[in-house]
């Protein structure tokens, strides 16, 4: 399928009545979308509109929020609904790889938020400055409180650049520095994305002359999309070997190994195979950069075998930290991340633990553990997995149904099972789509072998995935 069918297959999914039948239908040109789709839940389309009244307030302008909200619009017979969200422009956050990859642009992946925001619900375009749930209000940036019966909490993540010791934002597309992830939400533009694709190009003009030292990092704290930081590496190191080029690929990351699912992680290792130039650091964090001379410092922080313990019958175990200094040509740093400040210092969130700071709901209904009339979708909740926008495509219909529970005085049934999904680009024209759950590997099509790379996978993330997105999965559709 060439690129110049995009906007056939768009048109096919652009009315914005389109239904779950007439979807399936047109999943025909894709029985690989078809499974996709068929596996979301029921719609909320099909629910008739539940009797329920109070004030849902939903912040955030994301996908988890567009998604909540698209759900209960439809599920609630008369919504009185208030959403905060200061972005008038909805990013196509994956769409950023494929950018860095010079597959799509800037006007592939931004929309209007107008076009999935009833004229019917409230539109506060600010941001939420303070939560208080003891007395269900919030306070936005410009001072305004907002009351609510439920609330929906979908701020999702920020990225915190000076994090990392000689780092800040504007320093990104500087000094052989890049970040995919680099965007302003609130302007609607996906900076990364152009930047990393301009890196792509000034490390092959690089190679050409030499072989260049990459480095590629990842940070010790969740992230959107965790494997993306490998996505740039395979896929730069691709762009390089079409052209006959190498380069000292470094991939550095606190993890001890490439994925968490060790069927996963030998895959990736036997896809590094492919290029002859990659080591892994890992157990290393960065946490500076000297801009200017080019050398990153990491924690490297391990266990070694100690003397033997003869009462024991076993070798002690001795931790071990050491700094290590790493020079370097060209870096695609991933920043630490984490929620907003005003979750992070509000009641909502955990107060202990390695999910301090984010928002405390239960894995599986999403409800707050503390206060029963504020749900959670999408990154900021602090869960064991699901920082994904897949993931928020599975959050929402728990959510659309919990929270009428709620609102009906009944317990929340539906349980949401940790599905995650990361297509993994181990190079142009193969994906290997990693999906799974509390449980461990859950594909969504059970006779193809999660861990193995395919063409098929590409061409659904790349052809077919962000119309999806946009006419079905942000309309409450799947």
């Amino acid at each position: 399928m060439e690129r110049e069918e995009l906007p056939e297959i768009e048109e096919k999914f652009s009315g914005s009545d389109l239904s779950r039948r007439e979807a399936l239908k047109l999943m025909g040109i894709s029985p690989v979308a078809a499974a996709v789709l068929a596996s979301a839940g029921p719609a909320a389309t099909e629910a008739k509109g539940a009797d329920v009244k109070g004030r849902i307030l939903i912040v955030g302008g994301g996908s988890g929020a567009i998604m909540a909200l698209a759900r209960l619009h439809r599920a609630v017979a008369n919504p009185d609904i208030t959403i905060i969200a200061p972005n008038e422009i909805h990013l196509y956050q994956p769409g950023q790889v494929f950018m860095a990859a010079g597959l799509y642009t800037q006007a592939d992946i931004a929309k209007p938020n107008r076009d999935f925001i009833p004229d019917d619900v409230k539109w506060i375009k600010d941001e939420v400055a303070s939560f208080d749930p003891d007395n269900n209000k919030v306070t936005t940036r410009a001072g305004e409180e907002v009351a609510y019966d439920y609330l929906v909490v979908a701020t999702g993540i920020v990225a915190h650049y000076d994090a990392i010791e000689g780092l800040t934002e504007a320093d990104i597309g500087t000094n052989g520095i890049s970040c995919v992830y680099l965007n302003d939400l609130e302007a609607g533009t996906a900076r990364g994305g152009e930047i990393t694709w301009k890196w792509f190009n000034d490390v092959k003009e690089a190679a050409k002359t030499g072989k260049p030292k990459v480095l590629y990092t990842q940070p010790n704290t969740p992230i959107k999309c965790g494997g993306a930081p490998q996505k740039m590496l395979y896929l730069s190191a691709d762009y390089l070997k079409k052209e006959g080029l190498a380069a000292d690929f470094r991939f550095t990351t606190p993890n001890a190994s490439l994925f968490s699912l060790k069927p996963i992680s030998d895959a990736l290792e036997t896809a590094q195979k492919r290029y002859d130039s990659i080591t892994n650091y890992f157990q290393h964090n960065l946490v500076s950069i000297d801009v200017e001379k080019k050398v990153a410092t990491y924690i490297h922080a391990y266990e070694e075998q100690g003397e033997y313990d003869e009462d024991l019958e076993e070798y002690e175990t001795v931790s071990k930290v050491d700094r290590v200094e790493m020079p370097y040509d060209f870096i695609h740093v991933v920043p630490p991340m984490s929620p907003p400040d005003a979750v992070v210092n509000s009641p909502l969130g955990w107060d202990r633990g390695s999910a301090k700071g984010w928002l405390e709901v239960d894995r599986e209904t999403l409800q707050h553990t503390r206060y029963p009339n504020v749900f959670g979708i999408g990154d900021v909740c602090g869960i064991p997995m699901g920082k994904t926008g897949g993931s928020a495509r599975h959050h929402a219909p728990v959510v659309q149904e919990n929270l009428l529970a709620v609102m009906q005085g009944k317990p929340p049934k539906a349980k949401f099972d940790g599905y995650t999904v990361c297509p993994l680009k181990t190079q142009y024209g193969e994906i290997i789509m990693a999906e799974f759950n509390y449980d461990g590997l859950a594909p969504t099509i059970s006779f193809l072998a999660p861990e193995k790379p395919r063409w098929i996978w590409w061409a659904f993330d790349l052809y077919m995935l962000k119309p999806m997105y946009w006419y079905l999965m942000l309309r409450g559709l799947m």
